[in-house]
């Protein structure tokens, strides 16, 4: 049987194929420098959705999908599809559609396979389906490519933002679990060569401010038992040597998947300022397991409620101060990190 929420966004999807809604265009334009980015992972389309208000009440000029985006886990695409158009009728969704640009990448449960990799059969029929929920058109290169990683700037060519998001799954070596725990693959690859070359490209030709890369899993943590690029210790080790010699601006990480939100920080060697991990993962349920978790890297608090992350950007002159925020119900602020470049 339908719980109500079910029941309630299948109606309006109902609705919505009849009086044939689209997607509006985006609302960014390119001389407007960006100031309000929002971004969140884990959403289950068959429970309450009670963070669009807050969200909403942030005025995100771009709205950012981490992952886990529906949870879909099938090899049938007309089952991932009805999940996707659950959310799109969900009216608090449809209003940040309305006034915030629409971006993403995906995780395991909207790619199709929990815990899934390279040998997951369907991912190309189920990138067609990301890029449509997205609203990717119809005729753009990136549904060629293989793979859902795409980037996007914001703003003056004095006050930019690039935003580059990562497809960790696609190309993503197979990882063994045993007893539940995530086991090492030390020499395989997460991204693939030609998303690796694009990754460097994007990275060393930036002429943004703050350069954001987001994926669906954690990069920085390595010491927590669940999926993380410290299981790939190779990848990981080459991703952030590739941060570090780019000589990128700004640079900050973003991540979903662990039904936790925390930051994170590090110093790597070579760059002339911290990097920082924003991790947002949470938006209709969140993790009830144990109550502390190692993280060397963690500043401020582990937590374990709802949430989402905000960005906001204040620009001055020839610098920015970034507020990485983790919000939750009724726009609470949980937690808060300043940065200036």
């Amino acid at each position: 049987m339908l719980n109500k929420y079910t029941a309630v966004r299948l109606l309006v999807f109902a609705l919505l194929i009849l009086t044939g809604c689209q997607k509006p265009a985006a609302t960014t334009q390119p001389e407007t420098p960006l100031t309000t980015l929002a971004f969140g992972s884990c959403n289950r389309e068959d429970l309450p959705q009670p963070l669009w208000e807050p969200i909403l009440k942030n005025e995100p000029q771009v709205w950012v999908w981490l992952g886990d985006n529906i949870y879909g886990d099938s090899y049938d695409m007309n089952v991932l599809q009805q999940k996707y158009e659950m959310v799109k009728a969900e009216p608090g969704y449809r209003q940040l559609m309305a006034t915030s640009e629409i971006i993403g990448v995906w995780d395991d449960h909207d790619y199709g396979l929990n815990d899934g990799g390279k040998e997951y059969e369907m991912k190309e029929q189920s990138s067609q389906l990301f890029w449509d929920f997205i609203g990717e058109p119809a005729n753009s290169p990136r549904r060629q490519q293989e793979g859902v990683y795409s980037s996007h700037t914001y703003g003056p060519s004095n006050s930019q933002v690039k935003v580059i998001l990562l497809d960790s799954r696609y190309h993503r070596d197979s990882l063994a679990r045993i007893n539940r725990v995530y086991q090492v693959n030390r020499t395989g690859d997460i991204l693939g060569e030609e998303q690796w070359r694009w990754l460097e490209q994007e990275l060393r030709n930036s002429k943004a401010k703050v350069n954001i890369i987001g994926n669906g899993i954690q990069v920085l943590p390595e010491e927590q038992v669940f999926e993380k690029w410290a299981n790939f210790p190779a990848a990981r080790k080459r991703l952030l040597d590739l941060i570090a010699a780019s000589g990128a601006n700004g640079v900050i990480l973003l991540s979903g998947d662990r039904h936790i939100a925390e930051i994170s920080k590090t110093n790597l060697a070579g760059m002339r300022y911290p990097l920082y991990e924003v991790t947002s993962s949470g938006l209709t349920h969140v993790y009830s397991g144990a109550a502390r978790e190692p993280n060397k890297y963690r500043v401020g608090e582990l937590i374990k409620q709802l949430n989402f992350g905000i960005l906001n950007f204040n620009w001055s002159h020839n610098q920015v101060k970034v507020e990485m925020l983790i919000k939750g119900e009724n726009d609470t602020t949980l937690l808060k990190e300043t940065v200036v470049y």
